[in-house]
């Protein structure tokens, strides 16, 4: 069994580090905007409250993110470990972590925390084009579209999200320092946390996480 969270500023690369490493161990990766978008589709109680605040404009409370999260860790995927990604936000919801593992018997063996220098973060996400009918995203410099400007796949306009223009990166990464980046304190004192250079290929990042953590842990199925 493996428990895993990621911890990273928006641009750090933790969406595709958690896929990577949800398949070479066999765990399932469990975003908040995923688990939150099940819990709405399958019409959960829970799921229902959330749609009514998300429709308003609403925040999700940290109540009703922290039990939704909790029936997603009850599931019979989960039982052989996770990958957390985009939670915990905050240490309030560290300690409902907590709270809620210790129920069932069950801890934290790894919180990895990716460590990228601020003007890489910034010029990865002030590149980013995405492609509003299909979701794909480019990036003007490191992974441009076969044509500039259009969709490789449908040829629709790229656009660049508000919150990715460079003034809004910024005021995004000072947002997570001041709130998210406390976890790294949290955690530091149990032993728990690996802090990983982020900066590299997929593969070289997904390398050094790798190693940080083989030491202790013994992979299921792996990629080659």
């Amino acid at each position: 069994m493996l428990n895993l969270i990621f911890l990273g500023p928006p641009g750090a690369g933790k969406g595709t580090q958690s896929q990577r490493l949800a398949q070479r161990f066999a765990i399932p990766q469990l975003s908040t905007g995923d688990i939150l978008r099940r819990a709405v589709a399958e019409g959960s109680p829970l799921g229902k409250q959330a749609k009514a605040l998300m429709d308003a404009g609403k925040l999700v409370p940290d109540e009703v993110v922290n039990a939704i999260v909790e029936e997603a860790l009850a599931r019979p995927e989960a039982r052989r470990g996770f990958l957390l990604d985009g939670y915990p936000r905050t240490v309030a919801q560290a300690t409902a972590l907590d709270e809620m593992l210790a129920r069932r018997g069950r801890k934290l063996d790894y919180v990895v925390s990716l460590d990228v220098p601020v003007e890489v973060l910034v010029d990865r996400l002030s590149g980013r084009l995405t492609c509003p009918k299909d979701g794909s995203t480019y990036h003007a410099r490191t992974n441009p579209p076969k044509r500039p400007g259009l969709c490789d796949s449908d040829s629709t306009p790229l656009v660049q999200r508000p919150d990715d223009q460079p003034g809004a990166v910024r005021r995004r990464l000072a947002e997570y320092q001041n709130k998210t980046a406390l976890l790294t304190d949290y955690y530091k004192p149990r032993g728990v946390l690996r802090t990983i250079e982020g900066v590299g290929t997929p593969e070289d990042v997904e390398g050094r996480i790798v190693s940080a953590l083989r030491d202790n842990l013994t992979a299921g199925p792996a990629n080659p």
